[in-house]
């Protein structure tokens, strides 16, 4: 039995969509969330001059830059809910589809890489904006592939060309707006997690959308694209004003990067790790969950549709959407449980997402088995409360180890790596040659159980 291939998430972000060593960084993912406190006024003694260029609500402006994020999501899901409507419409065959899915992915790897240290560089809101820009750029060519096949092609790769830059520059930009001397986020974990909340909203939204439109709206293809334009323009308008925050760039330009007073009742963070020390942690600890962050989703609403709808005849474009929606929206509902788990253990976050990942792979294949749609949703939402919890642990962790001159370069590792987990349905469809799909799905719970030992074996050594 074949699956349907795997496509753009899911980075994110974030996606954002909405973040070791044996001694911890000063501020570590655990520690607790504070409240948010109202924004510091400035000091009567400040001279004109140095007052900061901050709205009256400086800590609105991650509000403003985070819509970017779900315009990110938004654009590399909508296009998993019309898989099926363009072999049926358009005649495209499973290996077209996924040809389609490995240009994306040849998008987004460059994407990543070189958002990240071009956000460093030159800064955060130039690589965002353009990344934006790259990505209308490439919905408006996939709405013209209904006429022209050959556009699929390069719209494709520069949905994910554009993704992967806005996923590690977003991202960042975001985390730097919700702490001082921008935001009142208490610690960078809690600044870091609101990158993959905004990313998830786009990635449960975007999908469900354009599934809706493609069902019952005339030129589905076309039509289903509409909203994600009208979402990046609405973006870009709200983050129009939101500041640059790369240390690079207000370095060099401190007449428009002035630092405003921080009041003692907000905690600053203090300086993140040595890199030497920081990229140890990140390869013990980060590397192995990173996988799985969009593993799981891609399994739930790429790979499990296409086994449990043979009696969905005229309804297989809404219920590929319904589980498009239902795994992110997963990940968004276990937000509030990610800031406790974090607030107890540092690797709390990481071994719940991964016990919930197992669980869904192992439910998801009762669901193959007797083909059940609706305990296949039970598995996605599983799988996707996985993804929320991963998403959100990796970001804290990457948001505690960087340096802030490195912290685009490791979020863009970061999100590399859990876009390796895009392959994870492609992979099944090989296997499926040769073992049952229930036998798969359990052989992956399998794996992510190891992985859960692993991770938590390391995480409560270095803590002793």
């Amino acid at each position: 039995m074949s699956t349907s291939p795997p496509h753009g998430p899911l980075c994110a972000s974030t996606a954002s969509v909405i973040s070791t060593t044996p001694a911890a960084p000063a501020v570590s993912a655990g520690a607790a969330d504070a409240s948010r406190k109202p924004a510091p006024s400035l000091s009567p003694s400040l001279s004109p001059s140095l007052s900061p260029p901050l709205s009256p609500s400086p800590h609105r402006h991650w509000l403003r830059a985070g819509w970017l994020m779900t315009a990110s999501g938004w654009s590399a899901n909508q296009f998993s809910a019309l898989l099926g409507a363009y072999r049926t419409d358009l005649g495209l065959t499973t290996a077209t589809t996924t040809a389609l899915l490995a240009v994306y992915v040849l998008g987004l790897i460059p994407g990543l890489l070189l958002g990240g240290p071009l956000a460093d560089r030159r800064g955060r809101r130039p690589v965002v904006f353009t990344a934006l820009a790259v990505s209308a750029l490439a919905t408006c060519l996939l709405m013209a592939g209904p006429a022209a096949t050959w556009a699929l092609w390069p719209g494709r790769f520069l949905t994910g060309l554009g993704a992967g830059a806005l996923l590690t520059a977003g991202s960042v930009w975001i985390k730097e707006l919700s702490t001082p001397p921008y935001g009142t986020a208490a610690t960078p974990g809690a600044a870091a997690r609101r990158a993959g909340l905004f990313l998830s909203a786009g990635f449960a939204s975007g999908g469900l959308a354009a599934a809706l439109i493609a069902q019952w709206a005339p030129h589905p293809m076309i039509t289903a694209y509409l909203p994600h334009l009208a979402l990046s323009a609405t973006a870009a308008l709200f983050a129009a004003h939101a500041p640059e925050t790369s240390p690079a760039r207000t370095a060099a330009h401190p007449t428009t990067a002035r630092t405003p007073t921080t009041p003692a009742s907000v905690p600053v963070p203090a300086p993140a790790p040595a890199s030497g020390g920081s990229g140890a942690a990140f390869r013990r600890l980060v590397v192995p969950v990173a996988p799985w962050v969009f593993a799981a989703p891609t399994i739930a609403f790429a790979t499990l549709p296409g086994l449990v709808d043979a009696h969905l005849d005229g309804w297989r474009t809404v219920y590929a959407g319904v589980a498009t929606a239902v795994t992110p929206g997963a990940g968004l509902l276990v937000a509030p449980l990610a800031r406790r788990l974090a607030a107890r253990h540092r690797i709390a976050t990481a071994a719940t997402g991964l016990a919930a990942i197992a669980l869904g792979l192992l439910v998801a294949a009762l669901s193959v088995a007797h083909t059940q749609p609706a305990v296949a949703l039970a598995a996605a939402a599983l799988l996707g409360a996985g993804y929320g919890l991963c998403v959100a642990y990796g970001l804290t962790e990457v948001a505690a180890l960087a340096p802030a001159h490195r912290l685009a370069r490791l979020t863009a590792r970061f999100w590399a790596l859990c876009y390796l987990g895009f392959i994870t349905p492609y992979a099944i469809t090989l296997l499926a040659h040769a073992f049952s799909p229930p036998a798969i799905l359990i052989g992956a719970a399998a794996l992510a159980v190891l992985t859960l030992a692993t991770v938590s074996y390391r995480g409560t050594r270095d803590s002793l």
